[in-house]
């Protein structure tokens, strides 16, 4: 479910009229629902409460310091990939003793600033990387927590491009190397082995891929618990959400509607791994990113013309490719409704962006409500993977954000000024 609804003609984000928000803030504009981002987090955290567990919300599905704080005082952990999100969840209370730090190119200067502020444990893309922690903790006089990731080589059935769990990808060990690896690790005095970790691919919509990783790997996570006393293990993310239609998944209704089609709820995610996991007696550690922040957020974009052509019709908008480059990146669909809701017939439109490219668009031929010059579009489902893959190509500011509480909204990020973009440069000594 998601707070985001019509009240007669207008979509309201929970309490708030969302154009209204568009003529106070301008556009492009992300719109954040603290309330979905809420439940979202506490319906997945209370489904795992038979087992001890630590979800670790992915910062890089969104980074914003706002709904970092949000679910920091939720008591969430934090997934990492990066020193900057590490400094950005400091930055947002997060606690860093709730941090796993994953990644597959993590540099000496990200591990040294990670083990001086205690981090929980580091997720080993390969053997340089736990080699490089140990020397790293050695020179530090401290002992580096560890989890490798194990490639358990599960085909997700997902989007090639967020494929993660099989042997064709960068990430991980491979299944049958785990032991030899843990073996290694072992001897490293400045390492402590702490868990193992496991991610086969995001926007999973079923269980079953889930189901079928963790049957695999059970056997493995037995025998090096014992061996080691391993303290957790790490199941990943990748918990999908409903992409379409997005609109609908806000009714009350939805999780059980959801479940008959058998489609991924915290509920039936649960159900199917607890039996199996709780027998570990280990901690679980979850890092869902989208299916947390996914639906609590929206991008609004402003039609600035409606162009026809002999075979098309182009709906031109002021938010672009730079904004939201999921459509142009992955071919995603995101639902497109009006911010004042119309009737009448539907006409096939391409909604595209002032971007000089062709891959510039949101859909094609899509069946959208006749729209014209100063109409509001919100583009549903852009609150993961959406502001943080943001650029300033074209010289384009990066889009402002808000988020409602209720009735209440607030900036949570300024639109950035045109000339920040190049503050960091100059003209070097030889053009002056």
């Amino acid at each position: 479910m998601h707070d985001f609804h019509y009240r007669g003609k207008k979509l309201l984000c929970e309490g708030v009229a969302v154009e209204a928000l568009a003529r106070r803030f301008g556009t492009p504009l992300y719109v954040y629902s603290q309330h979905t981002l809420t439940d979202h987090f506490q319906k997945l955290d209370r489904v795992m409460s038979p087992v001890e567990h630590l979800v670790c919300f992915s910062v890089k599905s969104n980074s914003n310091l706002s709904l970092l704080r949000v679910l920091a005082r939720l008591g969430s952990g934090f997934d990492i990939v990066s020193g900057g999100e590490l400094q950005r969840v400091l930055a947002a209370g997060g606690d860093p003793r709730r941090c796993i730090f994953a990644g597959v190119g993590k540099t000496e200067a990200e591990i040294e600033f990670a083990l001086r502020q205690n981090v929980y444990s580091f997720n080993a893309e390969s053997e340089a990387e736990l080699q490089r922690i140990n020397r790293v903790a050695a020179r530090l006089k401290k002992t580096a927590p560890v989890a490798v990731r194990v490639n358990p080589n599960v085909a997700a059935h997902t989007h090639a491009k967020i494929t993660t769990g099989t042997y064709e990808n960068k990430f991980g060990i491979a299944f049958e190397q785990i032991e030899g690896i843990y073996a290694r690790a072992a001897r490293l005095k400045h390492l402590r082995l702490r868990g193992l970790q496991m991610h086969i691919g995001s926007q999973l919509t079923r269980v079953a891929p889930f189901e079928r990783a963790v049957r695999k790997i059970l056997p493995l996570v037995r025998r090096l618990a014992e061996r080691y006393k391993l303290e957790f293990l790490s199941i990943g993310g990748g918990l999908g959400i409903v992409y379409e239609p997005a609109l609908a998944s806000g009714s009350p209704g939805w999780w059980k509607t959801a479940a008959a089609r058998n489609i991924l709820t915290p509920a039936s995610y649960a159900a199917r791994l607890l039996p199996r996991l709780q027998p570990l007696g280990l901690k679980i550690v979850l890092e869902p990113g989208r299916f947390i922040s996914g639906n609590a957020g929206i991008l609004v974009t402003r039609v600035e013309y409606v162009k026809r052509t002999g075979r098309k019709n182009f709906v031109i908008v002021d938010a672009a490719m730079n904004d939201l480059i999921r459509p142009a990146f992955y071919d995603a669909y995101h639902e497109i409704v009006p911010v004042a809701r119309k009737t009448g017939a539907s006409i096939k439109s391409d909604v595209v962006g002032p971007i000089c490219e062709s891959g510039d668009y949101f859909c094609k031929d899509r069946p959208l409500p006749g729209v014209g010059e100063g109409d509001y579009l919100a583009l549903l489902s852009a609150g993961a993977y959406g502001f943080v893959m943001s650029s300033n190509y074209n010289t384009r500011p990066l889009a402002a954000e808000v988020l409602v509480n209720g009735r209440r909204a607030a900036v949570a990020r300024v639109r950035q000024p045109a000339k920040e973009i190049w503050s960091g440069e100059k003209v070097v000594a030889w053009l002056k």
